[in-house]
């Protein structure tokens, strides 16, 4: 992948100078570009999510974190950085919708279900409140501490749960918005409407599912 983008960097620049006229015919008009394998993301059926969803038993405020967080990956598609990052002042009152800020600090609005606004409310209006420094921190997800949680964090509570559950081994967060993506299209979903979902800026890379 990297080799193909440099390519195109060199037959841009190339074909510029031909136009220019510092060249009288472009070297790279012949390289041929490598062809890029596209590897099938890895996913859980309906019922390993749910089984994995299901896993964080009971109200002590830890379960009620990994519930709220698990719902938003899966039930959004959103990557971990968009779960973790995610602040009380993108959350809508009726937990209907959140705004997610992705890559390259692009804004999109997903749709929470049922399920997973139960579980997000369930945390804000009860595990979270338990911690110290909660009245002032405005990430939704914190630590013991009352520190926001992060990217590590997530992983390792997530591998827990995985195990705890007996699902294979490999399981990342990002497996679950893998999951949430082929789950929509299996039901009927468009391509495009996932792809809005996803935040992918080209409909290409949501062809991969």
């Amino acid at each position: 992948a990297t080799v193909a983008r440099d390519l195109v960097a060199i037959r841009t620049l190339l074909r510029h100078l031909v136009a220019e006229g510092v060249l009288e015919r472009d070297p790279g008009a012949l390289l041929r570009a490598p062809v890029l394998a596209r590897h099938l993301p890895h996913t859980l059926t309906v019922e390993a999510v749910d089984k994995l969803l299901a896993a964080p038993k009971g109200d002590d405020w830890i379960a009620q974190r990994d519930r709220a967080l698990f719902e938003v990956l899966y039930a959004c598609g959103a990557r971990v950085s968009e779960a973790v990052g995610l602040s009380t002042d993108q959350l809508e009152p009726k937990l209907r919708v959140l705004r997610l800020h992705g890559k390259g600090d692009k804004v999109r609005i997903v749709p929470l279900g049922e399920r997973a606004a139960d579980a997000l409310s369930s945390w804000l209006n009860d595990g979270r409140k338990k911690l110290p420094n909660a009245a002032t921190r405005t990430e939704v997800f914190l630590t013991r501490s009352g520190n926001p949680l992060s990217r590590t964090d997530a992983w390792r509570r997530l591998k827990h749960w995985a195990l705890v559950s007996g699902l294979p081994p490999g399981v990342t967060p990002h497996t679950l918005r893998h999951s949430f993506a082929t789950h929509l299209l299996q039901a009927g979903a468009d391509l495009r409407s996932v792809q809005e979902m996803l935040g992918h800026a080209s409909v290409r890379t949501t062809e991969v599912y």
